[in-house]
């Protein structure tokens, strides 16, 4: 039987327990939500950030670098502060505040503090001194909140640092920590950006701080004030006194020479696990689409994996006693699974096509594909990094080491990481190396002892064998009869030029064919023509994007025209040398400047005024893509553009969906009001669109397109032959144009809903390009009045007839199946491109390939080649080619009499 006093005493040990519980179960939810506005603020300010550094990777890489540096520095100057408070909570009350105050004065000062580093870094800096402003302008602008975020985490471990929930305080609430930040990650990306813009999201975020910062007043404060005593080893603590001074002595050279160790662990961990994950996420942009979704999707795989492993860790193993060798063992279990996923991203390309199939071809089993891969690479190497930091965590706290001065050191190992491994060792070493340097860099943390035992040279021996054998990360698709012409492997990308069967080249970044290939001059050069010749008189023209050079190199072709190029990728600049066989003859080279550099950086930074500016058709869901399309950046345009100044922003149909179109065609309106839009090309299956307007708003003047199109070479190479092959490609006024685009959103660097829609049809195409087309030119219309200046009432008319025709042209070719054989492809088309014709008989478009068929068939039915160029002599009496064809006919027909 108990006595009253023994069963109160229980009692009380029983509600004790239970306040307990209910304090960690709040400081755990607290973790959630600070770990939730921590992750979501990485997402907002990575996007805030390419305002001024311009490309995403840029902005992810510097973000990442700044978050761990600012980690690491809050944890290392305020823990101990912390850690010798009697107020714990209230140091984590006051970090939050200081975080939701510091993320609101961001908004106010995101404007003018990116216009002083975009200052800073200038046009065209070098590689060393863009990272260095990159890397640090970016740790400054955001330091307050990041050493705010370092301290959070050591102000609640603090508070039960001396309960008996000791022993599994650390695990627990760094796994609540992460898996808020997967919840944060996921929110961000996939609802607070999109619905509420980047700078609501931070209010959220901030919101959330003051939240936390309110309920961690109400936990009880278990911890005493700081005891030089309470944080040593318990075997040191209980035998200080007693221990002779030489054995004492011993013992404080035989714990600083561990708490070294632990230290130097903490930090070279931090280093390879965030180097790991730089690295795979450079891997997977090669596979997965490289969306704003698929980086939160890979960083969210990559939280849980180290959440589980944290949780683990404190559901299983924390105060529990571990064998002598367990580290040493976790270690190398860490260095064979990155040794694993290093050698499974060589099949993840074929694992997201199964998903795909076995899934359904949509966004949804898309996004599980991406998943499924990045699970392939990283869940396995992240638990065993979350349980290794909390093991690790653990130790260095029995042994002496607060928890912030852990924490600060393992961050500050992060915070190099991706300098080291994203910018400096990646294009130094390639991808495979660097990834298995991270393998090698676990294995060397093994202690001493492991390297008496096989299994060390075991994984030492696989590590050399997957350098020597394992298959290369490279993820290029070479065709068959084809060949790899070159492959260059830069910080910001891959880039290769391939090589068919049939000698065509062609270049890709991350393993995608999206800046053309030396069988598209036509294509490429009428982009730069059909902007260039509508301006009266350039003289200085800028690019934005090279690609293959072909475009660029076209607008040299309009005399003493100086033409400057900025390409963000320096590899592409090199690779683009490949392609200069296939530029066209006339081209003059030695008025092409091209410089390495970021579009919108240089467009917000140069002093040079521009009579043409053209920016390429950037597919608008690839990372950092679609801040080229925003209203921010149309106005920088605008300002560099010369009195005058033509600027053209071309749009590829074929990766767009027509809502997305309403936001960029809505975002260029806002900007220029009186744009029209026309077309590159004919073309069903790959349409560009282009959206072009003077400075002033002016329209444009036909005698000196005109003048123009006599002064420039070879246009009609190029379709071009005269000034209503010119205009004949526009399609839409400023009035049909603003009614398409409607209330639509607008596309701004707050709100950037062009990255978050664009992803739609990439992942699950619900329509073709040529539907696409279709339905715009059904869509849109535009009058001569919108477009010149001078009106003349016959000129008027055949220009609108010329509209017309190309209309029904475009529609008629969705039906025409390819052939070889001339009287098969006659029979499809013949009677469509007469009707055509009859509508406008300056429509060459239909005229000269019924012309070429019809030459091609006197040798085969020599009275029906004569019926269909009598019929094209009717329509156009004074075609001197249709004339010697006729000719021809007769002679042959003399011959064999």
């Amino acid at each position: 039987m108990l006595s009253a006093a023994e069963a109160h005493s229980l009692t009380d040990a029983a509600r004790a327990g239970i306040g307990r519980s209910r304090q960690m179960a709040l400081a755990c939810a607290l973790m959630v939500a600070s770990g939730f506005a921590g992750l979501a603020y990485q997402i907002v300010w990575t996007q805030q950030s390419t305002s001024w550094l311009g490309h995403e990777s840029a902005a992810v890489l510097a973000v990442v670098g700044a978050l761990f540096g600012g980690l690491a520095l809050g944890a290392l100057t305020l823990g101990s502060r912390i850690d010798r408070s009697s107020q714990p909570a209230r140091w984590y009350a006051g970090c939050e505040i200081v975080i939701g105050v510091w993320s609101l004065t961001l908004l106010a000062l995101l404007e003018p503090a990116s216009s002083a580093l975009l200052a800073l870094i200038g046009p065209q800096p070098s590689v060393a001194w863009h990272w260095f402003v990159a890397f640090s302008g970016t740790a400054l602008l955001l330091l307050p909140a990041t050493v705010a975020m370092g301290a959070t985490l050591p102000a609640m471990e603090r508070v039960f640092s001396t309960t008996t929930s000791r022993n599994i305080s650390i695990s627990a609430l760094y796994a609540a920590n992460t898996a808020g930040a997967v919840v944060g990650v996921l929110a961000a990306a996939f609802w607070l950006v999109p619905q509420l813009g980047l700078a609501r999201s931070a209010l959220v975020c901030a919101l959330l701080n003051f939240g936390c910062a309110a309920a961690a007043l109400r936990l009880r404060t278990n911890a005493r004030a700081h005891d030089p005593g309470r944080m040593l080893p318990l075997d040191a603590a209980s035998t200080r006194t007693s221990d002779t001074p030489n054995s004492q002595s011993l013992a404080r050279i035989e714990h600083a020479t561990g708490s070294s160790r632990l230290l130097l662990l903490l930090a070279a961990t931090g280093l390879l696990g965030i180097g790991y994950e730089v690295l795979v996420v450079r891997a997977l942009s090669q596979i997965a689409e490289n969306t704003v979704y698929t980086f939160a999707l890979l960083l969210a795989v990559y939280l849980i994996g180290t959440a589980i492993g944290a949780a683990i860790h404190g559901r299983w193993l924390a105060g529990k006693a571990m064998p002598t060798n367990f580290r040493n063992t976790l270690i190398q279990i860490l260095a064979a699974s990155c040794l694993l996923g290093t050698a499974l991203l060589a099949g993840a390309d074929d694992v997201k096509d199964w998903v795909i199939s076995a899934l359904g071809s949509n966004m949804t089993s898309a996004l599980v594909a991406e998943s499924a891969i990045a699970a392939l690479a990283f869940l396995l190497p992240t638990i065993l990094m979350g349980a290794l930091f909390s093991h690790l965590s653990t130790s260095a706290r029995d042994a002496g080491i607060s928890f912030g001065q852990a924490i600060g050191i393992n961050t500050l190992g992060a915070a190099v990481a991706s300098l080291l491994f994203g910018v400096l060792l990646l294009p130094l070493l390639g991808l495979k190396l660097a990834l298995l340097s991270i393998s090698a860099g676990y294995l060397l943390l093994a202690a001493r002892s492991a390297w008496l035992k096989p299994a060390q040279w075991a994984l030492v021996a696989a590590s050399a064998a997957c350098m020597i054998w394992a298959p290369s990360l490279q993820n290029i698709k070479i065709p068959e009869g084809g060949r790899l012409i070159s492959y260059f492997e830069g910080v910001m990308a891959s880039v290769s030029v391939i090589e068919d069967d049939s000698g065509v080249a062609t270049l890709h970044i991350n393993n995608r064919q999206q800046e053309g290939s030396s069988a598209t001059l036509l294509a490429d050069a009428r982009q730069a023509l059909l902007p260039v010749l509508l301006h009266p008189a350039p003289k200085h023209a800028l690019f934005l994007g090279l690609g293959t050079g072909l475009t660029a190199s076209s607008a040299t072709l309009r005399p003493d025209l100086q033409v400057d190029v900025v390409e963000l990728v320096p590899e592409v600049i090199t690779a683009s040398k490949q392609f200069e066989s296939s530029y066209s003859a006339a081209a003059d080279l030695s008025r092409l400047h091209t410089m390495s550099a970021d579009a919108r950086r240089f467009i917000r930074t140069s002093e040079q005024a521009y009579d043409v500016i053209v920016a390429d058709n950037f597919h608008p869901a690839r990372s950092g893509s679609a801040s080229l399309y925003t209203v921010e950046h149309f106005e920088s345009v605008r300002e560099r553009l010369a009195p005058g100044g033509v600027f053209c922003q071309w749009l590829p149909l074929h990766q767009l969906d027509l809502d997305t179109l309403r936001s960029i065609v809505r975002s260029y309106l806002n900007v220029f009001p009186q744009g029209v839009a026309l077309l590159a090309t004919y073309s069903l299956d790959t349409p560009t669109i282009g959206l072009i307007s003077r400075k002033d708003g002016e329209h444009f003047n036909l005698e000196q397109i005109r003048a123009q199109l006599t002064s420039t070479k070879n246009m009609e190479s190029f379709g071009i032959t005269d000034e209503l092959a010119l205009l004949g490609n526009f399609i839409a006024g400023p009035r049909s144009l603003a009614k398409f685009a409607g209330s639509a959103p607008l596309n701004t660097d707050d709100r950037p809903v062009v990255a978050y829609r664009a992803p739609n049809i990439t992942y699950s195409p619900t329509s073709t390009p040529r539907e696409r087309l279709l339905g715009l030119l059904g869509d849109v219309a535009i009058s001569p009045q919108e477009l010149l200046d001078e009106q003349d009432v016959n000129w008027n008319m055949r220009l609108a007839a010329y509209w017309q025709a190309r209309t029904r042209f475009i529609a008629a070719g969705r039906n025409v199946r390819t052939t070889s054989d001339v009287r098969e492809m006659l029979a499809q088309v013949g009677e469509p491109l007469l009707a055509i014709l009859h509508i406008s008989p300056d429509f060459r478009p239909a005229y000269d390939p019924l012309l070429r068929m019809a030459t091609a068939l006197i040798p085969l039915d020599p009275e029906g080649a004569r019926s269909l160029l009598m019929e094209l002599q009717k329509i156009q009496p004074f075609r001197p080619d249709t004339a010697a064809a006729l000719a021809a006919i007769d002679s042959a027909a003399l011959h064999a009499r």
